[in-house]
């Protein structure tokens, strides 16, 4: 039994959040730092070399975390992710245009005669597991069949982002930068600038203020960022009302975040995207009904079918609402 709770915790100080689809994050690095009494084990560098953190940050940081009221910097609780689990043995191609043909042989889609049928336009991502030059065109074996692309074999890139793990709950919010974002002394736009924290940066959140119609969030002393700036977490490991079970998803629908929830803690948080425009995650409390390794998607609500969208082989598909999944991006 899982069970998935979606809501929206809604700021009146706060612009809503974009829905970042994450693209890239830093991999573990070969070297680690040589620990020191001044290093100060910011999470980025507790995700690459946990055992070199200290327990709390140098005593510079934590007198000035004392004297601003605030506890200690502890590094967050995260533990090894096996990054084999997210490989994928698929390959992908985006379709755009006006609608794609699709050929019965290799031979017919490099002359691009004797077409068997097509692939309207739209949000379309196919997988093909072959493909071949043919007289100076790629040609690409899909579920549909056959179809044309380009002067040579192209695959998109993969997102390589991925969610933390942890080996007890964290004691207070954390989350990752969205984007470029610059660090203020205090809350206020102008307030001065420090330094800057950069795109799936993980941060700790220790207080939070609203300052000309935004909400700031500090990340360390005299150190503080837009709120919509970060995709925060803040764990709550109480089962949530109407669910029985040790295990639940929580998605943060204003956050943009995924937290999961077995025996009592927080074992895994991540990043999400719920939906694009006319496709939205509905708020609620749902109970997982089919559990897929992969699907194919497909669908349009529009009478004129604009919103037409098809994906072949979307990985790791859990649904909850009918016909909506929690899935691979």
């Amino acid at each position: 039994m899982l069970a998935v709770i979606a809501g929206a915790l809604l700021s009146p100080a706060d612009s809503a959040k974009a829905a970042a689809r994450p693209e890239s994050a830093p991999l573990m690095d070969e070297a680690p730092p040589s620990p020191d009494a001044s290093f100060l084990c910011s999470p980025q560098t507790q995700l690459r070399y946990p055992r070199q953190c200290p327990p709390a940050g140098p005593s510079s940081t934590r007198a000035e975390l004392a004297r601003q009221g605030l506890s200690p910097l502890r590094p967050l609780p995260i533990t090894t992710l096996d990054l084999n689990l997210g490989y994928l043995p698929y390959s992908y191609r985006r379709l755009e245009g006006d609608g794609t043909r699709v050929y019965s042989s290799a031979d017919d889609a490099a002359s691009g005669s004797g077409a068997a049928g097509g692939i309207e336009a739209g949000f379309v991502y196919v997988s093909w597991s072959e493909c071949q030059v043919i007289r100076d065109t790629a040609v690409y074996l899909t579920a549909a069949g056959y179809i044309r692309g380009g002067s040579e074999c192209k695959q998109i890139a993969m997102p390589s982002f991925h969610g933390l793990t942890f080996s007890r709950t964290p004691s207070r919010t954390f989350g990752w930068v969205l984007g470029t974002t610059s660090i203020r002394t205090a809350p206020g736009t102008s307030t001065p600038v420090t330094g800057q924290r950069y795109r799936f940066e993980i941060v700790q959140i220790f207080d939070r203020q609203d300052a000309e119609d935004l909400t700031w969030v500090m990340i360390g002393p005299e150190a503080w960022v837009a709120a919509k700036d970060v995709a925060a977490v803040t764990p709550d490991p109480t089962p949530p009302q109407g669910v029985e079970d040790d295990r639940w998803i929580s998605i943060n629908l204003f956050e943009q975040t995924l937290a999961v929830y077995e025996q009592g803690r927080l074992v895994f948080a991540t990043m999400v995207s719920t939906g694009l425009r006319g496709w939205w995650t509905q708020p609620g409390t749902f109970q997982v009904y089919a559990k897929l390794e992969r699907d194919d998607m497909s669908g349009a609500f529009e009478a004129d079918r604009s919103d037409y969208y098809l994906l072949h082989d979307v990985p790791w598909v859990l649904y909850y609402d009918k016909a909506r999944a929690m899935h691979g991006a």
